[in-house]
Order: C-alpha cells, then structure tokens, then sequence
C-alpha cells in the first residue's frame, strides 16, 4: 500500500504553487526573486494545512482561496499599480488553470474509468485524493510546467511573426504590385553608394504582373552581366548592382531597382521610405506563402500621415 503523509502533501502543494508564481513571471516577462517565489507558494499552502483543522470548511470558501491567491500575487510581485496587480493576479489563475487542465486531461487519458460513480468522483475531490494521484501530480506537474512554458514561447514566437507581417505597395514602370511583407531585423542588404536599404520581392506569384526580362533576371541575376539579357531604358535607367553573398557563391552582384514609390502598412501607420531599391528573385521567401516579400527594417522607420 502506498503511503503520503501530510508533511509530503503540504511540501509538494508549496512547490506546486511556487512553480506556478515562477510561471507567472515568465509569461509576463517580470523578475522574480526566488524567496519571494517560495514565500508565497509557502503561503499558499498553509489552505493545505487549514483542511484537517476546524477550519477546513472556511479554507474551501472560493473567497478565501482568492484572498489566499491575492496575498501569494502580493508576495511575490508586490504592487505598484493596480492594473500591473491585476495583471499578475489573472495570469497566475491562467498559469494554475492551463498546468491543471493538462495534468487533469492526462488523467483521465490514461486512467478514466467509464464505471466511476460520480458520488465517489467528487468525494474525492473533496478531500486530499488517493496517494496514486498525488503521486501523479508530483512528477506529471513538472512535465505539464515545462509544457506549458514551451508553448506559450511559441505562441509569442508566431505572435511575433504575425506583428511583423505588413502590407506592401510597390509601383515601378507602371507596374503596381502588392504583397505581403516581413520585416526582417536580420536584413542588411543596401546599396553601398546610396546607402540605400534593398527590398527583396518574390516574384513566384507575379508572372502576369511584371516584364519576361525581369522575371529572367529574378531567376539568373548575372544573366545581365553575361549580355543574355536585354531591358528597356525605363528599366536601364533604375538598374543598380548590390554586392551580396549566398550559400556557395561569394561577390555576387544583384540587380536591383530604384521604384516610383513604396507604401507599407502594418495596420495603424503608413510608411514610405524616400529611399529605397527592389531586388527580385524567383526564390520563395516563406515556406508556407505567408509572405512574399523581405522589408528592410529603415524602410519603416518614417511614419507617413496620409498616402493618396
């Protein structure tokens, strides 16, 4: 028969709580202090220790449990305003609802039981449940913690990609063509005489849209170079070569074109940088089509109030 005592439940509550705090403060990006973490994961727990006593009944009123919540919130974060209180207060209750959702959902994938009379069910709930599933939470806790945490990073992650996602305007030669754009901090691309910040284009979805001749030059950049290709002066009046490297290739020189104007829109502001060139390349810039097109980070770095 397997056995827990108290001293075992009420440590491993304190932990549990203290994890959650600590969680808490990844999501949000604060800093933590590990004592303050323990502290109140430490005072969280005295509700354990409240259940076997006359007050047990008192501890399981959904008012104390939140005033406990907001004492534990207050140990570890202090307070500074309300509004940064009340948002660590609501993230503390997504961090405990999210780690129990998956421990309670592993669970029942692993041990439910179609026969288990619903008196007994919440019998158990009552109380401090069977040693098996305090056992369970002891090591399912840490693997749904760390579960919890790699997906919210990845949440942030795509969140991040989606901000830096705009929509991009660009009319050259009275061709008008519009995409969608990723800003890329990496991107460093720039004309070294002009200083110009280079744009690249895919022009995998833009047949209809541009010449034969820059479709070519988008599949073999030196076809210029080797005479196999010819532009009209409108587009030899707008041509620059920037010095670039790629995988296997080193000195490379790419075409690029000076536009009539460029208007990119992220969703609250318009930019339109003064200067800037466009690079077109028959390469597919994003594995799953969310973009077409690489925006340089100067290019939105001034802010335009009306574009007609």
């Amino acid at each position: 028969m397997v056995a827990l005592y108290l001293d075992m439940i009420w440590l491993l509550n304190m932990l549990v709580d203290s994890l959650l705090l600590w969680m808490t403060a990844i999501f949000l990006k604060r800093s933590i202090k590990i004592w303050r973490a323990v502290t109140g994961g430490g005072f969280g727990s005295i509700l354990i220790i409240l259940m076997i006593t006359p007050l047990a009944e008192f501890a399981g009123n959904p008012a104390v449990k939140l005033g406990f919540s907001v004492v534990m919130v207050l140990i570890a974060f202090g307070f500074k305003r309300f509004r940064y209180f009340l948002s660590n207060l609501l993230t503390f209750y997504f961090s405990t609802f999210l780690t129990g959702g998956i421990l309670m959902g592993s669970h029942y994938f692993l041990h439910f039981d179609m026969k288990l009379e619903s008196s007994l069910f919440l019998a158990s709930l009552r109380g401090f449940g069977d040693p098996i599933s305090w056992i369970f939470v002891m090591f399912g806790f840490p693997v749904a913690w760390y579960f919890s945490k790699r997906r919210v990073e990845d949440f942030e992650i795509e969140k991040i990609k989606y901000d830096q996602i705009v929509d991009v305007t660009l009319e050259i030669n009275e061709c008008k063509i519009q995409v969608k754009g990723f800003i890329d901090s990496g991107n460093q691309l720039y004309d070294p005489l002009s200083k110009a910040p280079v744009m690249m284009v895919s022009t995998c979805s833009l047949d209809d849209r541009l010449p034969t001749q820059i479709l070519t030059l988008a599949k073999q950049p030196e076809s210029f170079l080797h005479g196999d290709v010819e532009l009209s002066d409108h587009w030899m009046d707008r041509i620059r070569f920037i010095p670039a490297q790629s995988i296997g290739k080193t000195n490379q020189l790419l075409p690029a074109f000076k536009p009539d104007r460029i208007i990119i829109h992220d969703g609250f502001n318009y930019y339109s940088p003064l200067k800037a060139l466009v690079c077109f390349t028959a390469q597919s810039l994003s594995p799953d089509d969310r973009f077409s097109c690489i925006v340089h980070p100067k290019m939105v770095s001034g802010k335009i109030e009306n574009v007609s």
